[in-house]
Order: structure tokens, then C-alpha cells, then sequence
């Protein structure tokens, strides 16, 4: 029987955004901010998690923030379209990824989420005392309260 059910949060890009929500204990375990390389053994360490009797750990289902469901681009200019596609190709490998090691993978639009919160409105919705970048924040947004 699985103790828990985690949903995983990913905000790709240079910094990604990486957090842990639990439904269960009602509570984000993680809010933090690290490289892709990192984040993927972050995700593959909790899906590959077991108990003393050989039972997978953790139900877990990874929620990210896909920048190919961005249609909008404003007045941006050349480098800011070139950081767009490099996060678009992240949101590719994080698919293939996540298909690789048979995990749900739920692509959510950056329009659907509660996006850009400063670090006060952050943890007074969330109760999470601890420092949280940006790219942080906005990963803990696509899981919390699920």
C-alpha cells in the first residue's frame, strides 16, 4: 500500500523550479530551485522510493509549467524569444523524461497558474517559512493544494 501521494512541481528553465506537495499531510515538503540534472534525480528519487517490503513509496504525478502552451509574446524581443524556445526544448525533455520513467506528467499552460507571487504573498498562502526563489514559488503553485 503506497503511504503517500505526491504531486512534483516543475518550473523549467536555466534555474528550474523544483517543489513537493503532499496531499495527504496537506503540506509542501519541498520548495527550491536547482539545475534540470538535478531536478530529474529529485523527481526519479521519489518515484523510485520503497518501503522495507518492496512496495513503491510514493504515488507521484509531476505537474509542468509547459512554455510550448504559451501563445502570447507580447513586445519581447530577440533574447527574450531565444530564452523562450530554450524552455520550450526543457519542456520537451521533461516529457520524455517523465515518459521514460513511467510517470504521469501533467503539462499545465503558464496561464493556468498562480504565477509571479512576491515571497511575503507566498508564504502567507502557503505557511512555507523557508526562503523560495521565484522559479521556486512558481512550481509550488502548479502543485499546491491539489
Amino acid at each position: 500500500m503506497k503511504q503517500h501521494t505526491l504531486y512534483i512541481g516543475i518550473d523549467p528553465g536555466t534555474h528550474t523550479g523544483v517543489s513537493v506537495w503532499s496531499r495527504l499531510e496537506r503540506r509542501l515538503w519541498m520548495v527550491d530551485t536547482m539545475t534540470i540534472t538535478q531536478a530529474m534525480k529529485t523527481v526519479e528519487d521519489y518515484v523510485c522510493t520503497f518501503d522495507v517490503e518492496g512496495n513503491q513509496r510514493f504515488e507521484v504525478v509531476v505537474y509542468i509549467e509547459d512554455a510550448r502552451k504559451r501563445t502570447w509574446f507580447g513586445s519581447a524581443n530577440r533574447e527574450k524569444l531565444q530564452g523562450a524556445g530554450s524552455v520550450k526544448r526543457d519542456c520537451s525533455i521533461w516529457e520524455t523524461f517523465c515518459d521514460e520513467l513511467g510517470v504521469e506528467c501533467r503539462k499545465i499552460a503558464p496561464m493556468h497558474n498562480t504565477t509571479k507571487l512576491t515571497a511575503s504573498q507566498f508564504k502567507v498562502l502557503t505557511n512555507w517559512a523557508g526562503r523560495a526563489s521565484e522559479h521556486a514559488r512558481d512550481a509550488a503553485m502548479l502543485v499546491f493544494g491539489r
